[in-house]
């Protein structure tokens, strides 16, 4: 990381009195040398090893810097929108509604565990980062001509810290002990003094900033649904919407920071249009009809039998793989603690083995899918079998906490399963752990508990795409006795359950980062329980000294034996029935757009560097493409 190391004088105090005597004058600059305090001042900031990019980088190396700018991409998106506030469980927040917000710092998609300034044109910061103070771009400022300063930053913290979810504040209360504003242009964090250090400048970086101006004009309340785009700094602006059916953003032509380094060949489209579809099959046949342009295919059905429509045999369409370096997106079924009846783990066991994964693939999914196994799947994260000594130094002194094997056992792994709907020996095994955890079989073939309640599981799921991947599920479980039902609901429906933990089972995504940090809190902690974050309802001491290891590791090599161990943990668990990934992105788009020849390996860009052909969308438009 280029940086530059400079002197910060600490006040000597009543020492300088001992300036004007004798022999304590050579005292007295002793002791002031060791007051000073050695700062770092950079441009970025990595948790472990050299930034990539020096100061002085031209642009990223993944852009094309000469990207042309204009035309538009059109997205969709699912159910629809009541809200342009995402920071609130109220309401259901338009796509993109965080989009216009900018934070200091901002990271890159061919570097784990970088930032670079974005607000901030520099940050300075002393070997404990213990502080941190950032100095923003002079030019910087909101869509609306506006200059955006440190107070609007200081209003930013504070209104998270104060008003954001409550995860969110427990993680920012924890980290950060307060923040000060210097002077316009400046801003000081100072972070608790027991809070890991190793992700906290990053953490204080990322906040969004708002308009402190705007929220104090329009009695904005953070907590509370709205229908008024926020007002922020970034390169997008709120354009039109068509309320709960369609949204648009626009370039800003004005936008402050489009000639920063960090921005050269990016945000090239001149408008983001996102459509909302009922369902996915609707969404699909939009797609075809030339309502949206580029889609990014989630269904191996869809993308193995039905991309044979006109608009692709005809060239208007382009059909790829791209290659995927991400973490495995951690989909699965996952299964609400808070309930009673999924508190015994020989229960959760039991329903995870009726779930057949290899004839799911086979049959319904076309062999295009790997098992996720792991929260760090696709990444050199990911626990593998045995404990290792350095995990057992981290495990051992939780083990009256931890789940029977985790000491052991080699990490857990999802059953295999027959080439038929119905693999009888995982079915014994289910039926015998049911029996054991007393569920017994009645006359009417139904399980019931010693209380004559009968073990009913509820599939929430509001995506038709799901059906098939659901309803053979549920007839495996019913062929043990377990009364399983799948309730297909809206969208609005599912948000509201969801969020007031009013599920058995959902199909959710608990995939990790690279660097786990503060994140793991509001996924897996016990504080978080109350949010939708931690849709499991996990409330483990195990996983939170665990995750607090995370937090301290001050090394890739700490952090990797620590996230080993808590991967290992939360599998033994069983909350979870793993479902699927793959590690190619499989997308189709009209053939209009273009991106860079190499691709990051941490994402696939399309609304950040690739751009418009403007001569292809005009044949394509002339064809009556869409």
């Amino acid at each position: 990381m280029a940086k530059v190391v400079v002197r910060r004088m600490v006040a000597p105090g009543h020492l300088a009195a001992a300036l004007l005597m004798g022999a304590a004058f050579w005292l007295a600059l002793a002791l002031g040398a060791l007051a000073q305090e050695a700062t770092i001042r950079a441009h970025g900031i990595s948790t472990f090893g050299d930034l990539k990019y020096g100061p002085d980088f031209a642009h990223l190396d993944y852009v094309n810097p000469q990207a042309p700018k204009g035309g538009e991409i059109s997205i969709w998106a699912s159910g629809g929108f009541d809200s342009y506030n995402p920071y609130s469980i109220k309401g259901r927040a338009a796509a993109l509604s965080s989009g216009p917000l900018e934070s200091l710092l901002t990271g890159t998609a061919d570097e784990i565990g970088s930032a670079y300034g974005l607000l901030a044109e520099s940050m300075e910061y002393p070997e404990s980062r213990d502080w941190v103070v950032f100095t923003l771009h002079a030019n910087a400022q909101f869509s609306d001509g506006s200059p955006l300063t440190a107070e609007d930053v200081l209003f930013s913290y504070e209104l998270l810290r104060d008003k954001g979810l409550s995860s969110f504040r427990g993680v920012i209360s924890q980290m950060i002990a307060g923040a000060e504003v210097i002077d316009p242009l400046r801003i000081k964090f100072t972070f608790t003094p027991d809070y890991p250090r190793r992700d906290v400048i990053q953490a204080a970086g990322g906040l969004p900033v708002f308009s402190k101006a705007e929220f104090e004009r329009s009695g904005r309340d953070l907590q509370e649904s709205s229908n008024t785009p926020y007002l922020g700094s970034g390169p997008y602006v709120f354009d039109n919407a068509d309320e709960g059916r369609r949204v648009v953003w626009r370039r800003n032509p004005d936008y402050w920071g489009q000639n920063l380094p960090i921005n050269i060949g990016r945000n090239n489209f001149d408008r983001i249009r996102i459509e909302y579809f009922a369902d996915y099959e609707a969404a699909f046949e939009g797609f075809k009809a030339g309502a949206y342009t580029f889609r990014n295919e989630a269904s191996s059905l869809i993308w193995a039998t039905r991309y044979d429509f006109p608009a692709l045999t005809n060239g208007w369409v382009v059909k790829r793989e791209l290659p995927n370096g991400n973490i495995g997106s951690g989909q699965s079924f996952v299964m609400n603690l808070r309930r009673e009846k999924l508190q015994d783990p020989r229960v959760r066991e039991a329903l995870g083995l009726m779930f057949n994964f290899e004839w799911s693939n086979e049959t319904l999914f076309y062999g295009l899918y790997a098992r996720t196994e792991s929260f760090w799947d696709n990444s050199e994260l990911a626990a593998t079998g045995t404990p290792t000594a350095e995990e057992m130094a981290l495990l051992t002194p939780l083990a009256d906490q931890l789940p029977p094997g985790v000491l052991t056992d080699a990490a857990v792994l999802p059953p295999t399963s027959g080439a038929t709907q119905l693999d009888r020996g995982n079915m014994r095994r289910a039926a015998a752990l049911l029996d054991e955890a007393g569920w017994a079989v009645g006359p009417d073939g139904m399980r019931r508990n010693a209380k004559g309640e009968m073990l009913v599981i509820e599939f929430l799921n509001d995506s038709q795409s799901f059906d098939r991947v659901i309803n053979p599920y549920v007839e495996n479980l019913r062929a043990i006795g377990v009364d399983a039902v799948h309730s297909r609901v809206d969208d609005a429906q599912m948000t509201s359950r969801e969020r007031s933990h009013d599920f058995d089972i959902i199909t959710d995504q608990l995939g990790q980062d690279y660097i786990p940090g503060s994140g793991l809190q509001q996924y897996f902690g016990s504080a978080s329980i109350d949010d939708a974050f931690n849709s499991m309802g996990l409330q483990s001491p195990a996983v939170d000294a665990l995750i607090g290891n995370i937090e301290a590791a001050d090394t890739r090599a700490e952090m990797t034996v620590a996230v080993r161990a808590l991967d290992r943990v939360l599998r033994a668990y069983r909350f979870w029935v793993p479902q699927w990934f793959k590690d190619v992105h499989t997308v189709a788009y009209f053939d209009m757009y273009e991106h860079p020849e190499t691709l990051p390996p941490y994402s696939l860009g399309e609304l950040d560097f690739w751009w418009a052909n403007a001569d292809k969308a005009e044949k394509l438009k002339a064809a009556g493409a869409f």
